[in-house]
């Protein structure tokens, strides 16, 4: 009896098998599309998860475009150093050139967005959170696809970093010049000092090169470098003044 009972209990299973597998079959083709779409997004929101919480820790390697440039070039000028590394007033002059409200924001900066769109977008409206995530996780070009994944990455960002670790890697990864990456290879490449030895000069010069470092030049300034540089040591001062810098400073 007993051996009949279980023999019976796997055929059960067998036929219960078999009518889930029967079932699945006969799903229709836009229910079957919908669960693979589903699972390649959760599967997808993990790896960027994953991703995000990687880099709080650890340093990033290669960007893309550092990897296109060095395709292009031949090499690279690139030297991570560590925050503690990197004059305060470099990071207060990034601060005030690209993201003045960094310390105030979520990842987006509302009124920027709103001014880049009444501007017809001929200024940025790219927050130093923004521009760190399409930095260091994805391209450069303007497509949808990649200003969707930058604006559903930029929040994880925010909650997993804090906002000094997000300028550090920021100041690591910008590009300063053709083929030169991160503050440290810029302040030798321009100034032949290292990024803690910056002055407020310095510091105002490389920020303003930041929008366009292949048209600029932290060396040999322009005049329009130039006046952008002598804005940005003010909106820099400012900035410290004001404590719009204690959300990065040590």
């Amino acid at each position: 009896m007993a051996r009949r009972a279980k023999a019976a209990r796997k055929t059960d299973a067998r036929k219960t098998k078999s009518d889930k597998a029967r079932t699945a079959g006969k799903l229709p083709l836009k229910r079957r599309l919908r669960r693979l779409v589903l699972r390649g997004v959760v599967l997808m929101a993990g790896l960027m998860v994953v991703a995000v919480a990687l880099f709080s820790v650890v340093d990033p390697p290669m960007t893309h475009t550092m990897w296109v440039e060095r395709s292009r070039l031949g090499g690279l000028e690139r030297d991570w150093v560590d925050m503690d590394d990197i004059a305060p007033v470099m990071a207060r002059s990034a601060v005030a050139a690209e993201d003045a409200n960094f310390c105030e924001h979520w990842g987006f900066d509302m009124g920027a967005i709103r001014a880049a769109i009444s501007e017809g977008a001929a200024r940025g409206g790219s927050t130093i959170s923004q521009q760190v995530v399409k930095n260091v996780y994805l391209w450069q070009d303007r497509s949808w696809l990649r200003k969707g994944l930058e604006a559903g990455m930029t929040p994880m960002v925010e909650a997993m970093w804090s906002k000094r670790r997000i300028l550090e890697v920021y100041l690591n990864v910008a590009e300063f010049g053709e083929g030169v990456f991160g503050v440290e290879a810029a302040a030798q490449h321009y100034f032949g000092v290292s990024a803690d030895a910056l002055s407020a000069r310095q510091a105002a010069l490389l920020a303003a090169v930041l929008p366009n470092p292949k048209e600029r030049n932290a060396g040999r300034p322009s005049n329009a470098v130039d006046r952008r540089a002598r804005s940005i040591r003010d909106g820099a001062a400012t900035i410290a003044a004001d404590g719009r810098d204690d959300c990065f400073e040590g």
